[in-house]
């Protein structure tokens, strides 16, 4: 098992999927996505799994500061990837799998 935990210091759902994988002894790589982002390489495998649109946070403040309502939808994968403070966190990855949002009824099945 080889969990990484993209997610956002201040997000109580990212604290609890860490909570989650610290409880059961499970080693896991946290990335700050606000900070360090998302390498193209990993957002294309995470959208053959997860809607790029389910992984907008619509309520966040990138979100309103770059009028995303307003962006053409070929254009906000790019918009998304330049400002990673849109992404809904926390994004939990196990090779292939991925889940969004705090899944502990998925995650217990990755063993």
């Amino acid at each position: 098992m080889n969990i990484q935990i993209y997610g956002s210091k201040k997000c109580f759902d990212t604290k609890k999927a860490e909570r989650y994988f610290k409880e059961r002894n499970i080693p896991y790589q946290y990335i700050d996505l606000p900070r360090y982002g998302m390498s193209n390489r990993v957002f294309a495998s995470a959208k053959c799994k997860l809607s790029v649109e389910d992984m907008i946070d619509r309520k966040s403040k990138a979100y309103q500061a770059c009028n995303m309502d307003y962006i053409d939808e070929s254009k906000r994968e790019s918009t998304l990837l330049e400002h990673p403070a849109m992404f809904r966190t926390p994004i939990v990855r196990n090779g292939g799998s991925f889940t969004l949002g705090y899944c502990p009824e998925i995650w217990k099945h990755w063993n």
